[in-house]
């Protein structure tokens, strides 16, 4: 019942190995012990991308070239990581959300803590389906794609009026991406004979850049993507519980505390991600 003080939490029922370490419950202490693990495995991807970063500078792609699109907008539209801002600002809100979660839970509030928790689920749900769309978008590429060399060159074709184009014809440039001096007319022609057309990003290739940052791309934004749903599924898992009363007949939620520390740290890791990978 809203207002209801929680019950006090008995020494035997949170530890029942002698005195408590940091006198908090062993589930919590895992937890933690889980985080810092997990903590360590994103430091050393997210390191690892910025000394792969930094010695491939001078071809590593700017993301704000690359996720400029944004769902229902069309092919054309430019506004740079604005959807990517957009994910990141849900996934904080529905960290917030889940703090009242935790807070209505202290106050034994039931309807709250349902709530507060769903909302949770809603946000997560949302990063989850933009990163499906994000994927995609990426994995497709753009209408023009990028013609490349085996000696890794790569240029683009572009019309007399300064548009990008995908197919090779009358008045077409052939313009090279490390600003070497462009080419038209049968020189070009010639030379897009032994280049392939690449469209879109894979572990194989990558229309954007160096084949190190798509490679990064999914797998940093994969693992945490399989942590945002890992923690959906749990805090689904939970809510049901939540909604049956069975944390209320015990007199306490601390499991939902629990699924809070693990999903703060999920929204904290993607404010690393975002920083690093999208804006640096």
């Amino acid at each position: 019942m809203t207002g209801e003080a929680s019950k006090q939490i008995s020494t035997a029922e949170l530890w029942g190995g002698g005195r408590s370490p940091f006198s908090i419950s062993y589930g919590k202490m895992y937890m933690w012990f889980f985080l810092i693990s997990d903590a360590l495995t994103f430091s050393g991807l997210l390191v690892s991308l910025g000394v792969m970063r930094h010695k491939y500078s001078d071809v590593w792609p700017d993301s704000s070239h690359v996720f400029h699109a944004f769902p229902f907008t069309g092919p054309d539209t430019n506004l740079p990581l604005l959807y990517v801002a957009l994910m990141t600002f849900i996934l904080i809100v529905s960290s917030v959300t889940m703090v009242l979660a935790v807070e209505a839970g202290h106050r034994m509030d039931k309807k709250g803590v349902t709530k507060w928790l769903a909302l949770t689920i809603v946000g997560g749900l949302f990063f989850l389906l933009s990163q499906v769309w994000e994927w995609s978008h990426f994995i497709h590429g753009t209408e023009h794609g990028v013609w490349e060399w085996m000696d890794g060159t790569r240029a683009n074709l572009v019309d007399g009026a300064g548009n990008l184009v995908a197919k090779w014809g009358d008045g077409i440039t052939l313009t090279f991406l490390d600003g070497r001096e462009s080419l038209t007319g049968a020189a070009a022609a010639a030379m897009l004979e032994s280049a392939t057309q690449v469209y879109g990003a894979n572990l194989h290739v990558n229309e954007y850049g160096h084949q190190l940052y798509a490679d990064f791309f999914f797998f940093v934004t994969g693992f945490h993507g399989f942590h945002v749903f890992s923690g959906v599924v749990i805090n689904f898992i939970i809510l049901i519980g939540v909604m049956k009363g069975i944390y209320h007949k015990r007199g306490h939620y601390e499991m939902v505390e629990k699924t809070g520390l693990y999903w703060h740290f999920v929204d904290l890791v993607w404010v690393f991600v975002f920083t690093i990978y999208y804006l640096l």
